[in-house]
């Protein structure tokens, strides 16, 4: 299972435009593969201690717990991450 995080705030447009990235590249990930990808959200303002870490950085994607991106999510990157031969899931 790989978790992807994206880490937000709420009328953020660059976050509205990451998660785009991240639904449109899940979605046209094969079946079996986007069944061990796990998305999860997390907002700046529903935690402190991500506010602190993260508050000049967001939208934030987190691979597996392990930065990614931010600012801008990059599809083709984002891709190759998630690819079980090349990305984050062979380690």
């Amino acid at each position: 299972m790989t978790t992807l995080t994206l880490i937000g705030k709420p009328d953020c447009h660059l976050c509205d435009v990451a998660r785009e990235v991240v639904e449109t590249v899940v979605a046209e990930l094969p079946e079996a593969r986007a069944a061990q990808v796990e998305v999860a959200e997390q907002s700046i303002l529903d935690d402190p201690a991500l506010y602190e870490t993260w508050w000049e950085k967001v939208p934030v994607v987190l691979i597996d717990g392990e930065l990614h991106a931010h600012w801008r999510v990059s599809p083709d990157r984002l891709r190759t991450a998630l690819q079980p031969h090349t990305g984050w899931f062979s380690r």
